[in-house]
This record gives structure tokens, sequence and C-alpha cells, in this order.
């Protein structure tokens, strides 16, 4: 198998509303492959083409070699999925709701405790398996979730937007587990908002109003970023940021930490008609200086080019 998931032409209508618009890529075995966009952008609709959930109104694709229309369940036989809601039962033990996946998924006998084994370990649960699921912290219940997603041992892994509101350290150790399962040779397919999470994709696929707009490493992305950017720094970036608007040559100025990042289209102009425009609003600059573009900057940029995102 060359590719473990091919996508040309996929799209989605609901009506006259058109959710995704002819999207065409590849995933290769192995790969971290991530979905990055605002909401509405099509990723989740993409993704349940991709396991079955949802018939395409066009195009063609093939998951682990097979047709996503006419082969949905040997798809189904072949993926794990995750999705924003976690599917675990919260009124069932730790222990039940493997038992409950194991089943759905023909994992049986002395295979069912070996992969029950690996899931309490993995998700640190090793002590907690009696414990009913609603008790659990949001971080352990992400685990236990992935843990049955891929009891099976799947060769893809598709996760929808899995770590939507858990503190940021428990994300990190989510993705650390995602990582060790890329190592271990499975393909895994992600959606999500958050542009740290992004940076730790193989490759990264920017979506906005249902189309691909961007597909590439995240340092390409940024690397590739057309548009002068500097970062400045006052002691009120905010009033800043309001006095920058209408500026000319100004394309975006957002809060980025406690600096400003203000993309323009001339780096020479901008660097004297700046901080005119903030003494003028009785503000002085600290520091007025080019600097790298972040993968925030890059979604930002893109998204505009790309006529902005959906607005609500």
């Amino acid at each position: 198998m060359t590719a473990a998931i091919e996508a040309d032409g996929l799209t989605r209508r609901f009506g006259d509303f058109v959710a995704v618009d002819a999207v065409r890529f590849t995933v290769a075995p192995g790969e971290i492959f991530a979905f990055l966009g605002p909401n509405g952008a099509g990723k989740t609709t993409t993704i349940k083409m991709l396991t079955g959930l949802l018939r395409p109104s066009g195009g063609a694709a093939r998951v682990a070699g097979f047709d996503v229309v006419r082969e949905t369940a040997e798809i189904r036989r072949r993926i794990g999925y995750m999705s924003q809601l976690f599917s675990l039962y919260a009124d069932l033990t730790v222990d039940e709701n493997i038992r409950l996946f194991a089943g759905l998924y023909g994992v049986a006998g002395a295979r069912l405790l070996e992969r029950r084994d690996w899931v309490l370990e993995m998700a640190g649960l090793a002590d907690q398996r009696h414990r009913l699921t609603a008790e659990l912290a949001l971080g352990w219940k992400q685990r236990l979730a992935l843990g049955c997603a891929v009891l099976h041992e799947p060769p893809i892994l598709f996760l929808d937007e899995p770590t939507s509101g858990v503190d940021p350290g428990s994300r990190r150790r989510f993705w650390d587990l995602i990582d060790g399962l890329a190592a271990g040779g499975t393909t895994v397919v992600v959606s999500t908002h958050y542009m740290e999470e992004a940076e730790y994709a193989h490759r990264l696929a920017l979506m906005n109003r249902g189309r691909l707009v961007a597909l590439d490493r995240p340092a390409a992305l940024k690397r590739d970023l057309r548009q002068p950017l500097l970062e400045l720094r006052t002691r009120d970036p905010s009033r800043a940021v309001e006095a920058l608007r209408g500026l000319p040559g100004l394309i975006e100025a957002a809060m980025f930490g406690r600096a400003v990042h203000v993309m323009v289209d001339d780096e020479a102009a901008a660097l004297t008609g700046i901080p005119a425009r903030l003494a003028a609003a009785g503000l002085a600059v600290e520091s007025l200086r080019p600097t790298e573009p972040s993968l925030e900057d890059v979604f930002v940029a893109l998204v505009r080019r790309a006529g902005g995102a959906v607005a609500g």
C-alpha cells in the first residue's frame, strides 16, 4: 500500500451549502497528518467522509486501500475513531468500557487481557480500573478514549479535535501518545484548532470555507510566508492594535503573548509608519523588529488570502 489515505476531489454538499469543496491529498503510512482550520472549515466533515460516517457528494477517496463509498465495512475494521465528544459510557467503570469496546472490535481471550493491560498502563489507570468513568478527570478520560479506539490495533487512527477543553499539560501528554503510535507505524489523522498542537504534525492541511488552502510541513509553511512580519513591544499592546487599524500597508495586527505581531506589505515603510502612528495615539514603542512567523501568523495570512473565516 503506497498511501494509507487518498482523497481525489472529495466533496460534500448540504443542499446549496458546500461543506467540503473538491479536496485532494494523500497520507503516507505512519504519518501524523493534521487538519487545521477555523470552525466551519470542513475538517470534521472530511473526517466523517473518510471514516464512512458520511457519504460524499462527489469525488473519491480510499482508506487502507478501500473505497469510502462501496467498502465502508472493510474500512471500519481497519480504523480507530475518536470523536470530539468522547464515546465512553460515563456510567460504566474503566474496565467495563474497555471490555465493551473490545467486544465491538472482536478482541477476545488472551489478546483482550493483553490489550486491556496495555490501555490501563498507557492511560495511567492501572489502579483505577474499577472506578466509574464519570469520576475521572478529563485528561484521563481522553487517554482512556484513545486506548479504546486502538484496542484492535488499527493501522489508521482518526482523531476529531480530541483535546478540546483539555488543559495544556494533558494535551502535551496526549500528543506524546500519538507520537508513540505513529513511531510504531500507525497512521494518525487529527483535526485541531490549537496552533501548538499543529506543530507536532508531520504535515499540516489548512482548511478554510471547505477548501484546502495549504498543505505542507509546519516548518515549510512558516518559511514560505511571503509578507514581512514585525514584532512590536509597547506598554499597552491592546491599545496599539486598535491604533494601528487603517494604517496604510497594514495586513494584520494581532496580540501575540505580550507583544503584537504586525504583518505588512512593506517592511521599510512600516518601520517608520508604525512608530509615527503610535506616537499620535500617545504610545511609545519599546521595540520594533522583524521576527520569524509563528504557525498562527501563517494561519491568519492564509485564511485571509482565502477569503477570511466564515463568520459565526
